[in-house]
């Protein structure tokens, strides 16, 4: 009989760039409460903790998400988190929001890294070559691992041209099965880990069609998975956002398989004692924009958080600023599900570039009444499409100025049973003006006589800022379900 081996997965995705400790949202008794949370520091002294009492018998993965997402990150391209993640002692990872410094960009930060990126679906456009490996091999406890990586394959679809220029970006469903045979039949791997940022339901779907793969790290969709899932002979796990959580899997393996299984969410506490070199290199990575993000620019009465499917407080600011900015009726932006919330009370510099990072321009257009509610229809399909694969990411579009009355069950193009613009029906003919804050949906498809404002997006919520003391932006039952 084969020996058992004990291993103990750690998983962390979509921290989008976040260095420190900053607010987190849970739920409690049918309300939100909000408590500091994360931080890599915080990371590095659970993982050396964590390594100790497994004896190094650890595997640690990142799902992506992590090289963008605050100032300090974009203002690097990524470059800030590098000597951060290099002293974690990741061993592998995929990506997403990554590639918004364009191909070549990413692919010198992923040389810097101390460990592989991972796609087994990502092509340089002219060569039709991976652009990163498809996959490692990690010998552990004895153990032979085979990592694959599939990245985020919706950022060609739904994201600025930019970011997928000279790129190629598939499901990863076609590579998947002639990787696995690899992996068992030439490496001789004993246990399959797939690092993916594709999204909870699509890494479902894709692992109902795909056998093989023994632990699935699942990324892109936020989901606090408390308990692990298992699609076929396939565990899997996602594990929130912002590094505000780890997810922990210690698994009994004997002959090629897992015969047991232990899972923890582990929350990052702020009472975690950081690990000191770690938050050295924080600060050290912190210092060049510490004095300018620090500058209280508000203040807020509202909890401002983004967490929410149909309509979220974060995003009403940010439109109520945008709005008021342009003069314009209608306001838009995507559904973004980054941007870790702000409690009553000062609002920084820094809070906003985390509500909105690539700090892009306001724009106007004018919609036609028929555009409006096609572009909603596209959306709600886009996001709760039945088919997994057909989901874009991100939540509903934020939206400000109308009120949307909609069916989830129906079929897609017929949700929708009302849109109102203050009281009134929407118009098939009538024009309305509207603002958005984003490259992506209304700014690429719909609308005419689009035009660029000099402001952009934080200039417009630091002036909504200077005027409304305090900020109010509660919920306004833009997106209703009926």
């Amino acid at each position: 009989m084969a020996p058992r081996t004990s291993l103990t997965v750690i998983q962390l995705n979509d921290s989008h760039a976040y260095f420190d400790l900053h607010q987190e949202m849970f739920w409690q008794g049918g309300q939100a409460v909000y408590r500091p949370a994360g931080g890599y520091a915080r990371i590095a002294a659970l993982m050396k903790q964590i390594r100790a009492e497994r004896q190094g018998q650890v595997l640690f993965c990142d799902c992506g998400d992590t090289l963008h997402g605050t100032h300090p990150a974009l203002k690097t391209e990524g470059r800030a988190l590098v000597p951060i993640l290099n002293s974690l002692g990741l061993d592998a990872m995929t990506a997403h929001w990554e590639f918004a410094y364009g191909g070549a960009t990413f692919k010198q930060r992923a040389a810097e890294l101390h460990y592989p990126m991972l796609a087994i679906n990502v092509y340089d456009e002219a060569t039709k070559e991976r652009l990163f490996p498809p996959y490692s091999v990690k010998e552990i406890a004895g153990l032979r691992i085979g990592l694959v990586g599939i990245a985020s394959n919706i950022v060609g679809k739904t994201m600025p041209a930019s970011y997928s220029e000279g790129l190629e970006f598939t499901l990863g469903r076609v590579e998947l099965p002639p990787i696995i045979d690899v992996l068992r039949t030439q490496e001789k791997v004993d246990l399959i880990v797939l690092i993916s940022h594709l999204g909870f339901p699509q890494d479902m779907k894709l692992l109902s069609e795909v056998q093989g793969v023994d632990i699935c790290l699942s990324g892109h969709t936020h989901n606090r998975l408390r308990v692990p899932v298992l699609q076929g002979k396939t565990l899997v796990i996602q594990s929130g956002c912002h590094g505000s959580f780890l997810g922990r899997l210690d698994l009994e393996i004997e002959g090629g398989e897992v015969v047991d299984y232990r899972h923890q969410l582990i929350e990052v506490e702020a009472s975690v004692e950081p690990d000191p070199a770690v938050a050295d290199l924080v600060r050290q990575a912190l210092a060049p924009y510490h004095d300018e993000l620090s500058t209280v620019v508000g203040e807020t009465a509202t909890v401002l958080n983004r967490a929410t499917m149909l309509e979220a407080t974060m995003d009403n600011f940010l439109l109520q600023a945008v709005r008021e900015s342009t003069g314009a009726q209608l306001a838009f932006s995507n559904g973004w599900r980054f941007g870790a919330p702000i409690v009553p009370g000062k609002v920084t510099l820094n809070d906003c570039y985390n509500m909105i990072p690539m700090n892009p321009p306001v724009s106007t257009v004018e919609l036609t009444g028929e555009e409006l509610v096609a572009m909603l229809e596209e959306n709600l399909e886009r996001t709760f499409a039945r088919d997994p694969y057909d989901q874009m990411g991100g939540y509903v579009k934020r939206a400000l100025g109308l009120n949307v009355y909609f069916k989830l069950e129906n079929p897609p193009g017929h949700r929708i049973q009302d849109v109102r613009v203050g009281n009134e029906e929407v118009q098939p003919g009538r024009s309305y003006a509207t603002a958005f804050v984003t490259e992506q949906g209304v700014a690429r498809k719909y609308g005419r006589h689009r035009e660029n404002r000099p402001e952009r997006a934080i200039d417009a919520m630091r002036a909504y800022l200077a005027k409304h003391h305090p900020l109010r932006a509660e919920l306004k039952g833009t997106f209703v379900a009926v």
